[in-house]
């Protein structure tokens, strides 16, 4: 069924991680950057209802399935979602605080992904939305996991929060895509026309909560104008963010793509281990980090 002979890693449910999130983070936490900083707290908004409509569109299908190594690996992937959703709520408190409508946000998310994509489209192709999604997010997780410039600077329980969950994404990336494939049947039209919509509204409501949140930062137009600039520049330049992960976007469009053609990273097996000896993410974080720094 799989077209891979990796084997993948269990898929580990990690519950009351404590991130100190109440703590005093910055309120530019990456490096002192508003752009990156604010990139990365856009996404967490995301999160919550997000997290939610994945782990209902994979269990539209859960009837179909028999295999019982497939139904604890959907147990597994719906207890790590609903801790990074929890975990993430927790983020958008301290968002809330600084002024970030985060309700509009979620209200907003919640509208368009279960009052009108799961009211209006079938459920092969809400499930393959799930899976492009979390094949994005997994691929994300891998470059910001293996390039420590990208968080140089960073609050250290803020990193260790997007290491967590990037570890985590990359654990239970073929769920939803073995769902769909094995068991809802889904066409490989339906994959491609799914991805495109997930590849187009992304970083749409991405850069439009941005926009909000730069605003309630208090930045004058000119000043957001060229906050804007520098950090898609940073962003969209050769070796930025999102162009190195180019290649393993577009393997997702191949007819015979799996997740697990692609292992997991490097750091991941010393990450579990930091974080077993220890049982704090923080400082699971903080030795994953020295490790890649500069000898």
């Amino acid at each position: 069924m799989t077209t891979t002979s990796i084997t993948p890693p269990p898929i580990i449910p990690r519950e009351k991680l404590d991130f100190d999130l109440q703590g005093g983070i910055p309120r530019f936490w990456l490096n002192g950057d508003p752009f990156k900083t604010r990139f990365f707290d856009a996404l967490s908004t995301l999160f919550p209802v997000g997290e939610r409509f994945f782990i209902t569109c994979v269990r539209d299908f859960k009837d179909r399935i028999t295999d019982p190594k497939v139904l604890q690996d959907i147990k597994d992937f719906t207890r790590q979602e609903g801790q990074h959703s929890m975990v993430h709520t927790l983020y958008n408190n301290r968002l809330k605080a600084q002024g970030v409508d985060v309700d509009a946000i979620l209200k907003g998310q919640e509208k368009r992904l279960f009052g009108i994509i799961r009211k209006h489209t079938r459920r092969e192709f809400t499930l393959g939305i799930t899976a492009a999604s979390e094949h994005i997010t997994a691929i994300m997780a891998d470059c910001f996991v293996e390039r420590p410039e990208i968080f140089a600077g960073a609050d250290e329980r803020i990193r260790a929060l997007y290491v967590w969950h990037a570890m985590e994404e990359m654990e239970h990336k073929a769920v939803a895509f073995d769902v769909l494939r094995d068991y809802a049947k889904g066409s490989y039209s339906n994959r491609i026309r799914s991805m495109l919509l997930v590849t187009a509204l992304f970083p749409y409501h991405t850069f439009r909560i941005m926009a909000h949140m730069l605003k309630v930062d208090g930045f004058s137009r000119w000043q957001r104008t060229k906050i804007w600039a520098k950090g898609l520049w940073w962003l969209y330049k050769p070796g930025g963010v999102f162009l190195p992960m180019t290649a393993k976007y577009f393997s997702y469009l191949k007819p015979g793509f799996h997740p697990w053609q692609d292992p997991v990273v490097p750091s991941y097996e010393p990450w579990v281990r930091y974080l077993t000896e220890s049982g704090d993410p923080i400082e699971a974080g903080n030795r994953l980090h020295a490790d890649h720094a500069p000898t």
